[in-house]
């Protein structure tokens, strides 16, 4: 049996109102994407595109040149008004960015939430956001060295409906105390590679990408995430099926059930 997800009849018929926060490693690879898919679901006939904000408190370092989507010119600059102003010159779009994070007291409204951030309790922050506002989508980005994955859920709603969040798969990965305490940057983009391979934040960015145009031109998803590892050259997919959830240690209408393979973070 192949189960499906559908697109909510809103989305196809009004602008998409996107949120991503973070807008360093992949943040600053997906970001350029969803311009281009704004782009082409315009050509394609849809109504909006993407009315998207960007949420980072960040500056860039000349550690993130190379690395990250910024250039030695924008060394010192503020990370989400940089990449939103040049892609709204450059595509002609009309984005907000904003210089902080996401705290206690926001309230997401919106359509999706894309996630691209370093920290347990930035997700943590996210989900309760979502909870406080309208729910909706939570497109999760995370990667270690050299693997990572993708996950697309919903925040809110029946839990017997929806597609599981990455904090019902995995739990841990809201639980601020299982940060890292050595959260010091790297003094060289040098040492930076040698802590994480120069292709992984793109391709984690490529696959949300695929999932987004995928979930936009079918208006449904057979599987709603994936998992990659660069070291092995291999992508495998999350179906959209509760069976393989339930291998993940998520059971439908028990959303804070325990997942048994170990998550990655983003950087």
């Amino acid at each position: 049996m192949t189960f499906v997800h559908r697109i909510p009849e809103h989305m196809l018929h009004r602008a998409w109102s996107v949120s991503v926060v973070g807008a360093g490693g992949t943040g600053s690879a997906l970001l350029p994407n969803l311009a281009r898919l704004h782009h082409a679901m315009l050509e394609l006939g849809h109504p909006g595109g993407i009315d998207c904000t960007v949420y980072d408190d960040d500056t860039v370092s000349e550690t993130n040149v190379g690395r990250q989507g910024f250039y030695p010119v924008d060394v010192g600059q503020y990370k989400a008004p940089l990449i939103v102003n040049r892609l709204n010159n450059l595509m002609g779009t009309r984005w907000e960015a904003h210089t902080r994070r996401v705290g206690s007291g926001d309230r997401f409204a919106c359509d999706m939430v894309i996630g691209c951030v370093d920290s347990r309790a930035a997700r943590k922050a996210i989900v309760g956001a979502m909870q406080r506002g309208t729910g909706g989508y939570y497109l999760d980005c995370g990667n270690n060295a050299d693997d990572g994955q993708v996950i697309l859920g919903q925040v809110g709603g029946d839990a017997k409906e929806r597609l599981p969040h990455v904090g019902d798969l995995y739990p841990q990965l809201l639980d601020p105390k299982g940060d890292k305490a050595d959260t010091a940057p790297s003094c060289s983009m040098a040492e930076a590679l040698q802590k994480q391979s120069l292709v992984i934040n793109m391709a984690i960015a490529v696959q949300a990408y695929n999932l987004l145009w995928t979930l936009f031109r079918t208006g449904t998803l057979q599987h709603c995430g994936a998992f990659v590892n660069l070291a092995t050259g291999r992508a495998s997919p999350l179906p959209v099926d509760p069976v393989v959830w339930e291998r993940f240690g998520y059971k439908l209408g028990a959303p804070k059930a325990r997942a048994k393979r170990k998550p990655t973070q983003s950087v």
